[in-house]
């Protein structure tokens, strides 16, 4: 997603769990006298089981599949990748994932494994983000810009037509990961079968105050008369601080479940076979640190460097409600670019993780339209 100042969404939901996994609460004491640090280890053996579990049921066991994961030099940096499929002959789909630095690859060993029988999943932790955080650190904060990010993006696309002996590959965005993907296919036309966007960012200067109507409308239908005093009291943007995004976001994810489904991904991360507290650490602190350096430079963009003519086709997947990257200003958005062919699409009840919440709604929607260009 787009993040705002703010950071509001990971803060209110997830701080109990992030501070435990930091073990920033070790000083803290609970009612009976017990450290939230102690307690907290004493889930060891839970989530050393279900690690295990994970690691057993979302394996990768067919003969000619592939499930590997490691570290590339891409850029100057060694970023982590992981590459999972059912066979190998399938199509590769190189995912860009959200934020800014909002690494999948923690949960999506679970989120995108029915994927797999129909393509080999590219899953890469951008640089600032998670694994490839934690490999390089904050040092290479002042690398992270969205020109440096788009050509690592076309060195790993170029890495992977040549490792998995493929003449292109299919690309999906989600959120900061659209803006990235549509400089990639910019840039390098001839290595991309399609681009699919999905939460797809169209004019960031406009976006919260296109969502922000979306929001009171969606309140007014409903009656929800303290969504509606909230959004009043901050009233549209822009703000002068965080507590406009602060509410816009809590409504935005209030209305479109995505608290839910925020929760389930920091569950799937702690039992993610093969990963650690530092790992949480390093995906929550890339967050943050992306956010720093992609934020100010998403926000001012100017709309005319996403659209125009584009050599390959283009797709957007978007929930029905998105009220982060609103649905409206995506659809207008892919009507004014020139493409070979271009389509878009809407799946009813989801917002702006349509992709991540109805993700075989999404499959099905890719497999419709992307795969019979491959073929």
């Amino acid at each position: 997603m787009i993040v705002d100042p703010s950071m509001t969404w990971r803060s209110a939901a997830l701080v109990f769990i992030c501070c435990a996994a930091l073990g920033s609460l070790s000083a803290q004491e609970a009612p009976s006298g017990r450290s939230e640090a102690g307690e907290f280890q004493k889930l060891e053996p839970a989530l050393k089981f279900l690690r295990a579990r994970n690691a057993r049921d979302y394996a990768v066991t067919t003969p000619n599949g592939i499930d590997e994961a490691n570290y590339v030099k891409i850029g100057g940096l060694e970023q982590w990748i992981t590459i999972r499929g059912e066979d190998r002959k399938n199509p590769v789909l190189l995912l860009l994932h959200g934020g800014p630095g909002d690494a999948t690859n923690p949960w999506g060993y679970a989120g995108f494994r029915t994927w797999m029988k129909y393509f080999t999943v590219v899953q890469w932790d951008q640089r600032g983000a998670g694994r490839t955080f934690g490999r390089n650190g904050a040092a290479a904060a002042s690398t992270i810009t969205i020109e440096r990010m788009a050509q690592d993006g076309v060195e790993l696309a170029e890495l992977l037509s040549k490792k998995l002996q493929k003449d292109k590959i299919v690309l999906v965005g989600h959120s900061w990961g659209s803006i990235l993907g549509v400089f990639m296919v910019k840039a390098r036309p001839e290595l991309f079968y399609a681009f699919v966007g999905t939460g797809q960012v169209a004019d960031p200067p406009r976006n919260y105050a296109v969502a922000y109507r979306a929001l009171v409308e969606r309140a007014s239908r409903e009656g929800n008369s303290r969504a509606l005093q909230e959004l009043h009291e901050v009233g549209p943007p822009p703000y002068k601080d965080g507590k406009g995004f602060g509410v816009q976001r809590k409504w935005a994810n209030l209305f479109e479940g995505a608290d839910a489904f925020i929760a389930s991904m920091m569950g799937f991360a702690l039992a993610a076979p093969g990963y650690t507290l530092a790992d949480i650490n390093d995906w929550f602190e890339g967050q943050n640190v992306s956010a720093e350096q992609l934020v100010p430079q998403t926000s001012v963009l100017d709309p005319k460097l996403l659209g125009g003519e584009f050599a390959v086709p283009m797709f957007v997947i978007q929930g029905a409600e998105d009220f982060t990257t609103p649905t409206s200003l995506a659809k207008t958005y892919l009507n004014s670019l020139h493409a070979p062919r271009k389509a878009f699409a809407t799946i009813d009840g989801a917002g702006h993780f349509a992709v991540f919440t109805k993700q075989d709604l999404f499959l099905q929607e890719l497999r419709a339209r992307v795969l019979p260009l491959i073929r």
